[in-house]
């Protein structure tokens, strides 16, 4: 009868956690959407400049703004899992279905421990996303503007102002109107516009004046202007038309095309600092290796402070009336740790010290935390 019994208060619990484990996850997931929605929609905004400055198609913009969200969402992980926590905490015990269970028989230290549980899936989510997941995708978005290039020159063009959207090209427009531009101004210094010369290999620079103009695409027909080139070792060769036209396809965005370090495979990142694989080419130099070491603790150390976000949120279990232990001084404390990480995170290659410091908090803090949890839990139960 005794067996039977515990059976089936086992069965209860594992019921019980199994039910708050699928809340904690739901919660989880609609907060760290809805944060990392919310900020991609903002960073949305300043990727508009791939389609006005650059000349991107709008399929592209949308492709660079999906795969960075695999870059956004990891950072709200910590505070996502904080308010999910904070949440559930503050709920169950003002419903006082915290009180059912210890009445039940159910001992805090196994809620706890359930945190404890949730953090850790939460944390092995964390890794695979900021140790593969994001490199990867961030990748697939430089690659992304490397492969591609503009499909229209007309949406870069903004009246009384320069711009340098392309690499080696400056040009200014005086009036726009539909496609039609009048008082144009282009320089060139890439070998884009070079053709137009009548010396192709002295010329350096390319410089045209024209009243009017219509683009099309990638094609431009500028009417009653003048080519200025500039030649090494001689004067300058001025040729006067009525109609040109230019095609722009040899024209190459400014756009950063080159993965950043963010970017950049942990694996290549762990064979650059520790290995020194590639310390001759252009990926894996000094000024690189001084980032390797910051970005290498993002990705791998601070997903483990989010256990002792877990546990330092377990303290609302306990029953005080002190004031060093209600629900705003704990989320404070919790909050305190997150920005700490992300403060010290920066630090890390700079000194050897911060770097200890930051990977051994965590442990030691998930240690006092749960001795403490344990001391306190059992001076309740007794």
């Amino acid at each position: 009868m005794n067996a039977l019994f515990i059976y089936d208060i086992r069965m209860f619990q594992n019921k019980i956690y199994q039910n708050f484990l699928i809340e904690i996850f739901k919660t989880f997931i609609i907060i760290l959407f809805g944060l990392s929605l919310i900020a991609l929609t903002v960073r949305a905004v300043s990727f508009l400049d791939l389609i006005v400055e650059s000349g991107y198609p709008v399929s592209t913009y949308f492709k660079y703004s999906l795969f960075n969200l695999f870059g956004i969402a990891p950072k709200f992980i910590p505070l996502s899992f904080l308010l999910t926590l904070t949440i559930f905490i503050l709920k169950h015990i003002q419903d006082s279905e915290f009180i059912i269970l210890w009445t039940s028989g159910v001992k805090k230290i196994f809620v706890a421990n359930l945190f404890l549980v949730a953090s850790i899936i939460v944390l092995i989510f964390y890794l695979t996303f900021s140790t593969f997941l994001t490199p990867l995708a961030l990748n697939k978005s430089r690659q992304l503007l490397s492969n591609e290039n503009f499909n229209a020159f007309l949406p870069t063009i903004k009246t009384q102002q320069f711009s340098d959207s392309f690499e080696g090209f400056t040009f200014l427009v005086g009036k726009k109107f539909n496609n039609e531009i009048q008082d144009i101004f282009l320089h060139d210094k890439g070998n884009n516009l070079k053709n137009l010369s009548s010396n192709i290999s002295e010329t350096t620079e390319t410089t045209i004046l024209a009243k009017s103009g219509i683009i099309e695409e990638k094609k431009m027909f500028l009417f009653n202007g003048q080519i200025i080139s500039s030649r090494k070792n001689s004067e300058n060769e001025i040729i006067t038309f009525e109609q040109l036209n230019i095609s722009l396809d040899n024209l190459s965005t400014s756009t950063i095309k080159q993965p950043k370090i963010q970017e950049t495979s942990t694996l290549k990142l762990i064979d650059c600092f520790f290995f020194n694989q590639g310390a001759e080419t252009d990926f894996c130099n000094e000024s690189f290796k001084k980032e390797i070491l910051p970005n290498l603790s993002r990705r791998m150390i601070i997903p483990f402070y989010i256990p002792v976000i877990s546990l330092i949120c377990s303290l609302l279990l306990i029953k005080s009336t002190n004031k060093y232990f209600n629900k705003i001084s704990i989320f404070i404390y919790s909050f305190i740790l997150l920005v700490f990480s992300e403060l010290a995170v920066r630090y890390t290659g700079i000194n050897k010290i911060i770097l200890f410091t930051f990977i051994l908090v965590p442990f030691v803090l998930i240690s006092i935390f749960y001795t403490y949890l344990i001391y306190k839990f059992s001076k309740e139960w007794k």
